[in-house]
């Protein structure tokens, strides 16, 4: 008896286990017989994973990668896939990117892998969409042009370079990319909460980020132990400390309202933000915590490439240090560059421009169709996710002579068509 039940329990298991299979592999097929003559050409890969571990596949930052070689040789620029758990239309066309990238908000709208806004929480800029996305955008902006303009954000940048490069005097070798993560990391805290490196909530700060920012590319799994839980934790306890410390520079204001100080609040990001009254407590500590993110990894890697690809192009780096040395002889010994000097560096910024194609900081966005959207021949059906990959248009050899070297000097020609 028991032999026959075990027997009826496993057949019933097993039935279920198919059923559900059956269903995971019909969802994951069925976007293919929806519309199938107008969606782009393309394959789903694996059932729910689809092709993502083949997209997600490492490669130097200055090629296309064989996922996009492979596929775009295959089917053209604009392609179907199923990435991240999701049908989606890759696009490696100029032209259809430029389209996506206008319609924000009309057409498309902002969307990222489920451990993003998981992560960052719904108030932040890079996840909130609609109205909410341009009030904060545009808080951003204001707040960001107040405080460049002030002398003390480029004495203060230039100060932090001057000394990480003086710690470098007795070491036999500095990992780079380690030391523009440190820097931009102190400009950042120093610029955003007015701390020094010295500080303990300094210290407190990156340790959490770091944590943070490892569950930024894990699988969104809530389970005590995975990155992607400790990244969770790790917001709340920057959320904590920053909370902290902007109650303290408000009680620090509220007592000390002499007009010594009133000049001096002037001159304080973390002054300014307080008295934004568009954003909301939460608005702004989420603030925070965007200006950190969106300026350690992607301004510490554009350093680290421009300094890798000037080690390999003598003659760029000895125009770059002509510019600099050029504009340095035109100031005293001890003093401090100011905007004027900076925009007087035509190829430095070229330099920058051309690191940023090359090197493609940025690879592409997360963007979803509000509605079904047709674009020449292609349908991209509502609820479809979008991909414009911008690596695809720096390396276009269409769109840029001699599109895999490192070449400073097309800049000149495309400013001066400009």
């Amino acid at each position: 008896m028991a032999e026959f039940v075990s027997f009826w329990l496993l057949l019933l298991v097993s039935m279920l286990l198919a059923f559900v299979l059956g269903l995971i592999i019909l969802n994951h097929n069925l976007p293919l017989f929806l519309r199938l003559s107008h969606v782009p050409k393309g394959t789903f890969g694996l059932p729910l994973l689809g092709e993502t571990l083949s997209f997600l596949k490492p490669h130097s930052s200055n090629s296309l990668g064989t996922f996009l070689q492979d596929h775009c040789s295959r089917y053209g620029k604009v392609f179907k896939s199923h990435l991240f758990f999701t049908p989606t239309v890759v696009s490696c066309d100029a032209e259809l990117n430029y389209f996506i990238l206008q319609n924000e908000g009309k057409l498309f709208q902002c969307s990222y892998p489920k451990t993003i806004p998981g992560i960052l929480g719904n108030l932040s800029m890079l996840v909130a969409v609609g109205d909410t996305h341009r009030r904060l955008r545009n808080a951003a902006l204001s707040l960001v042009t107040i405080t460049k303009s002030k002398p003390e954000f480029l004495n203060d940048i230039e100060n932090f370079a001057i000394q990480i490069l003086d710690s470098w005097k007795d070491k036999p070798q500095v990992i780079f990319c380690e030391e523009a993560r440190k820097f931009t990391f102190n400009v950042i805290v120093k610029q955003v909460l007015g701390l020094t490196p010295e500080e303990p909530e300094t210290t407190k700060i990156l340790e959490d980020f770091l944590t943070f920012m490892k569950g930024l590319i894990s699988l969104p799994l809530y389970i005590p132990g995975t990155p992607y839980a400790r990244a969770v934790k790790a917001r709340r306890r920057i959320s904590s400390t920053v909370k902290a410390i902007i109650e303290k520079r408000r009680r620090r204001s509220s007592n000390n309202n002499s007009a010594d100080n009133s000049e001096k609040k002037n001159s304080d990001f973390l002054e300014i933000l307080l008295c934004v009254d568009t954003l909301s407590e939460d608005e702004k500590v989420s603030f925070v915590l965007d200006s950190l993110l969106g300026g350690y990894e992607t301004t510490s890697l554009l350093m680290a490439l421009v300094v890798h690809f000037l080690g390999q192009s003598p003659t760029a780096l000895e125009q770059l240090k002509l510019e600099h040395q050029t504009i340095r002889s035109m100031k005293q010994n001890n003093e401090h560059l100011n905007w004027e000097d900076y925009k007087k560096m035509d190829f430095t910024q070229n330099v920058i421009n051309e690191a940023l194609r090359y090197g493609n900081v940025v690879k592409f966005v997360h963007r979803k169709a509000l509605k079904d959207v047709k674009y020449r021949d292609y349908l991209i059906p509502s609820g479809w996710k979008v991909l414009p990959v911008f690596t695809a248009v720096h390396l276009d050899p269409s769109l840029h002579a001699n599109a895999f070297q490192f070449h400073p000097w097309r800049w000149e020609r495309l400013g001066a068509q400009c």
